[in-house]
């Protein structure tokens, strides 16, 4: 069954709509988003005056057990993964040659997810990833349980065998809501999936309106991530342009999805200081080898109404305006990836699929996180939006390279070109996805 799904909790109270479209007994598949702000002000931060307000949302999509569909009471669901693909598959499919070390991923969203840290070290515990420097966790890996230990031994991990994790809240502590947690445990989880040596600072916004939002990226560029995951979007509105300098960075990248409802240019993805993630449907075998990848018929995508067409896509790009995505990643919720919640809807915990765009942001984020680190290593500066060393400059060289698959097959609307692949860069998947040696050709750009 896909569902439409929209939730917010406010300490303890929960309401959902839920529109019925078809498919599957076992599993509904829900689309989360959050389109009402908090009556609750930031403290110490006051929007500019000549900013206007606009409300971000997430794309994401969840494969949630039927039982959800029936009023389920507080408990666990799925106590071990159900699906999607394994850090193990995703790492080898991308071949990377570094893990982030020395690097730091931003990840912003809105509102409190109090069980990050724990839900982070379950996950990682579970794929044998490096855990979280300051929580004890029981180990779950299948290979501890079929060795047959006890499930309450506990651990603390040593220093070589963790990463940093470190929450901020600049504009107070928030709120709990049901669906930016399941969005902020997929983005942690999965940038460090990624990346698993690099420190992740998770900047908790007190509301999905853009100012908070955005100063949630000003934080993060200003405490040290070179790339910044942002799984939140809106629809395009007039004066979204001044929102634009928050991205104009030398030394960090913001990225963005394109969000899941096909054709539609999305704000902030349109932004030219920012990297928009796009989707596909990828096929992998269990060792993570590509059997197949094709256009996502959800992934956003098309020609800007506000933004300037940028240099960088004069080359391949023949409207005024800017065209989105740049890039592409896995967004199909029929393979997905597998995300461990602590503060999952209507107080269920344990193992959801997720997919969507918003699930190939933070792991394009950790992408560029190792290729900062290979840059590092031979003196190079980290990628920026502007400067001497930009990614889009950096990225849109390596069309046509081994490195960046060019997606030919698929569309997301019924526009004509517009939305359908096809070779070079399109609208719908950009220049295309990530294939091995993608970190090695952005670390030998100048």
């Amino acid at each position: 069954m896909f569902a439409s799904f929209d939730s917010k909790r406010r300490r303890g109270r929960a309401a959902a709509v839920v529109a019925v479209c078809g498919i599957s007994a076992m599993l509904v598949a829900v689309r989360l988003s959050d389109a009402t702000a908090s009556a609750q002000t930031p403290p110490d931060a006051t929007p500019d005056a000549a900013e206007p307000v606009a409300v971000m949302r997430h794309p994401l999509l969840v494969a949630l057990p039927d039982l959800l569909r029936r009023g389920a009471v507080p408990g666990v669901i799925n106590p071990t993964p159900r699906g999607g693909y394994s850090p193990a598959q995703m790492r080898s499919y991308l071949g990377l040659s570094g893990d982030g070390g020395g690097q730091t991923i931003g990840i912003t969203v809105a509102y409190d997810t109090p069980t990050i840290r724990a839900d982070v070290a379950r996950f990682s515990a579970y794929f044998g990833l490096p855990l979280p420097c300051d929580v004890p966790v029981v180990d779950e890996s299948p290979s501890h349980r079929r060795q047959g230990h006890d499930d309450d031994d506990e651990s603390t991990p040593a220093a070589s065998d963790c990463f940093p994790l470190e929450v901020a809240t600049p504009g107070g502590l928030p709120i709990v809501d049901d669906g930016w947690a399941i969005e902020t445990a997929l983005d942690v989880e999965w940038a460090h999936a990624i990346a698993p040596r690099a420190k992740i600072l998770l900047v908790e916004a007190i509301e999905p309106e853009a100012g908070p939002l955005f100063g949630a990226i000003d934080y993060a560029a200003k405490h040290g991530a070179t790339v910044i995951s942002n799984s939140w979007l809106d629809e395009e509105f007039e004066g979204e342009r001044i929102y634009d300098r928050h991205c104009r960075l030398v030394r960090a990248v913001c990225i963005f999805p394109t969000g899941d409802d096909g054709h539609e240019a999305t704000y902030p993805a349109v932004n030219p200081y920012v990297l928009a993630v796009g989707g596909s449907t990828l096929s992998l075998d269990s060792t993570g080898v590509v059997m197949s990848e094709v256009a996502w018929s959800g992934s956003g995508g098309g020609i800007s109404e506000f933004e300037r067409r940028p240099r960088y896509q004069s080359g391949v790009n023949s409207f005024a305006m800017r065209g989105s995505p740049d890039v592409s990643y896995n967004a199909d919720i029929r393979t997905g990836f597998p995300v461990f919640v602590g503060s999952g809807l209507f107080g269920q915990i344990g193992w959801l699929r997720t997919g969507g765009t918003s699930a190939g942001t933070p792991q394009w984020a950790a992408i560029l996180a190792v290729a900062n680190q290979l840059r590092e290593a031979h003196g190079k500066r980290p990628f920026g939006a502007v400067g001497r060393t930009t990614i889009h400059s950096a990225l849109y060289r390596l069309q046509g390279r081994p490195s960046l698959f060019d997606v030919t097959a698929g569309s997301n609307g019924a526009c004509g070109a517009i939305c359908a692949a096809g070779a070079g860069y399109d609208f719908v998947t950009g220049l295309g996805s990530p294939r091995h040696g993608i970190d090695t050709d952005l670390a030998a750009a100048p």
